[in-house]
């Protein structure tokens, strides 16, 4: 591998030092000089060359990845529904939900929270977590959702900017789930209502 490689590779797997450089707010000399410390590359040199190209380089891809995201979503519609509880089990419960997705050995609900009150003891003993005072918000798209890369990376990071905590996240054929703490719904909701209607 060239240093560009080792680099290159070091760099995707810094999520917060990736964003510095796509916000253009990193000094290259100092991370260049971090990079050759934690990787024992001699030329300092080639790595401060590697990480302006790949700052360069990152700034197109980021561009075009919001570009195609903004593409799909725009004219989407957007519901908020408040009131949500999420329940991961290790046993099918058979209540009534809003939506319902199997993952290996467990099962995860999202239901109203007066469906926890119903449920029996061995059902209860089943449940691995359980979360109320949620909000899901529901990003109706067309067909070309699932074949268009980047978009749901880029709902969650609008929403992770400001600070907030995606809990749950589904997405199937043209709807996509965003499961929210109730406090963080409103402000979720205006920030993506303000992409999928702009």
């Amino acid at each position: 591998m060239t240093v560009s490689d080792v680099v290159r590779t070091y760099l995707k797997n810094k999520p917060y030092t990736m964003e510095a450089l796509e916000n253009g707010v990193v000094n290259f000399s100092a991370l260049a000089r971090v990079v050759q410390k934690e990787l024992g590359i001699k030329n300092y040199q080639a790595i401060k060359a590697a990480i302006r190209r790949y700052a360069e380089h990152i700034d197109t891809v980021k561009g075009s990845i919001e570009a195609r995201a903004l593409g799909v979503l725009k004219e989407n519609r957007i519901a908020l529904l408040d009131g949500v509880h999420v329940i991961v089990s290790e046993e099918e419960l058979g209540i009534e939900n809003d939506a319902k997705v199997k993952m290996d050995e467990y099962y995860v609900y999202l239901t109203r929270k007066n469906v926890m009150q119903r449920l029996g003891k061995r059902a209860k003993e089943s449940i691995v977590r359980s979360r109320d005072n949620c909000s899901a918000l529901i990003i109706y798209s067309e067909e070309k959702l699932e074949g268009t890369s980047g978009v749901i990376a880029f709902l969650a990071s609008l929403l992770a900017e400001q600070n907030i905590n995606v809990i749950e996240l589904i997405s199937v054929y043209t709807e996509t789930i965003l499961v929210v703490m109730r406090e963080d719904a409103l402000r979720s909701y205006e920030i993506l209502s303000r992409i999928v209607k702009s």
